[in-house]
């Protein structure tokens, strides 16, 4: 099954991606596919999860060839526990279908689980492996149990991401806590900033669209994007604008709402406690609540001050890029965070957590604000914008500014284009290849056969 390298000057990439949704590293790998596949490279794209209504247009209009593979057999957890074993489980199906296929690849990007790459390595392919952030600092480890549990899966992350060829990562900050995870992996990951698509952004939405329905209001705006997870928090955001409160009117207040959008599945159970939790959390503060149903897009009471906006469309996105006042981007140590970026494009100032991506893509007083993670920081610095203590105007045309010339669509895959070509001459130890490879492909098999 060993492939022969191409001859022309063209790249045959195949991406493999656990699911499809909707997401920032989705956002990066779609992009990454439709760059590649538009410079004339060909493109497939492998995953064990799409859903034709929760994912980015371009995956299910036709644009990208998708193969979903590998979802047969494993659920996505077991009574709500071992979703990663499970996960795994499902990406070495999904892995072992593309090499039945028999399609010769020059490359092959992957991202999000390592486990597949000593099996994907008998596709004769040059491996990239983008790390968005390592998946062993996404859990808690509460007990003993758990710590028990995570420690085969640890060592395996850690093994099988070094057998990349090439390993990405998509800032500064996560490079170093990715030499600071896995200290055996002596290769230094190259940094390749996500970038955003401009077509997608700046636009004046077609208010006559049905989306925009619930959405459209004369309040002023202030939005918070980020998927319905704890890890988010996206509390930081409620008790922020709640404090505005003590700070103006009731009249003034009436005039702002709060719109919490982002990614939500019915399948994750923390995305629906979670939009519960945070609902609750908004009527403690005395404020009223409304969920978009995307199904029936009725129209929330004039009065509501926290809309919540479970996954969104292109147009709902857009509107709310074109009028909102600014962007609460409240997780901390966010490995990168495009949304910040998306916001800065459409002139909107963010203001964010002083950590992780947010410090290398946001210009603290020029772009937006770069805050402590507390209420107070948060609403000083919306209360600046909100009364024109600085001008929202000209951070916004700063905003825009600095993306177009640190963060564009074809600088991206300028980029990433180059590092893929010098990755197809690479030359490789075969001995540390094939001994390796039978090595862990063992463990790995001999685990997938233990699951059933």
């Amino acid at each position: 099954m060993v492939s022969e390298v191409s001859s022309n000057t063209k790249l045959r990439v195949a991406f493999v991606h656990p699911d499809l949704g909707i997401g920032g590293a989705e956002r990066l790998v779609v992009d990454s596919a439709v760059g590649l596949q538009k410079r004339g490279h060909k493109v497939v794209m492998y995953t064990s999860h799409h859903d034709p209504k929760h994912c980015f247009e371009e995956t299910s209009d036709g644009t990208l060839e998708v193969r979903v593979r590998g979802n047969t057999f494993v659920p996505r957890s077991i009574f709500g526990y071992f979703y990663i074993v499970c996960a795994i489980c499902r990406n070495l199906l999904l892995t072992l279908s593309l090499l039945r296929d028999q399609e010769k690849y020059d490359i092959i990007f992957c991202d999000q689980l390592s486990i597949s790459i000593p099996l994907l390595r008998f596709s004769g392919a040059k491996i990239l492996f983008y790390c968005h952030f390592p998946d062993k600092l996404l859990t808690q480890r509460n007990s003993l149990l758990k710590k028990l549990y995570r420690y085969p899966i640890d060592y395996l992350e850690e093994l099988t991401t070094g057998m990349a060829d090439k390993i990405l990562v998509n800032s500064l900050f996560t490079a170093s806590i990715f030499t600071e995870s896995f200290k055996t992996i002596k290769d230094i990951p190259g940094v390749l900033y996500p970038s955003i698509h401009f077509d997608y952004y700046g636009q004046q939405p077609d208010l006559a669209n049905p989306s925009l329905k619930p959405l459209i209001s004369n309040k002023k705006t202030i939005i918070s994007i980020n998927r319905f997870e704890r890890k988010k928090n996206i509390e930081l955001g409620i008790h922020s604008f709640a404090r505005l409160q003590s700070l103006m009117s009731n009249e003034e207040f009436s005039q702002l709402r709060l719109v919490v959008a982002g990614g939500y599945d019915l399948r994750v159970s923390e995305n629906v406690e979670y939009l519960e939790e945070l609902k609750t959390l908004a009527q403690k503060h005395g404020l009223s609540t409304f969920v978009i149903d995307q199904q029936s897009l009725s129209a929330p009471p004039e009065d509501t001050n926290v809309l919540f906006l479970p996954s969104f469309d292109e147009a709902q996105r857009s509107y709310l890029f074109s009028t909102a006042l600014c962007l609460l981007y409240t997780p901390s140590n966010e490995h990168f965070g495009i949304v910040p970026v998306e916001a800065m494009y459409s002139k909107v100032p963010v203001v964010a957590v002083n950590s992780g991506g947010p410090r290398e893509s946001v210009k603290d007083g020029v772009t937006g604000f770069l805050c402590e993670s507390s209420t107070e920081a948060f609403t000083e610095a919306i209360y600046k914008i909100y009364k024109g203590e600085v001008d929202g105007n000209a951070m916004g045309e700063a905003g825009k500014k600095h993306v177009q010339e640190m963060f564009s669509l074809p600088s991206f895959i300028d980029r990433l284009e180059k590092i893929l070509f010098n990755l197809r001459k690479k030359s490789v130890s075969f001995i540390y290849l094939y001994l390796s490879t039978i090595f862990l492909t063992g463990i790995l098999m001999y685990a997938l056969v233990s699951f059933f």
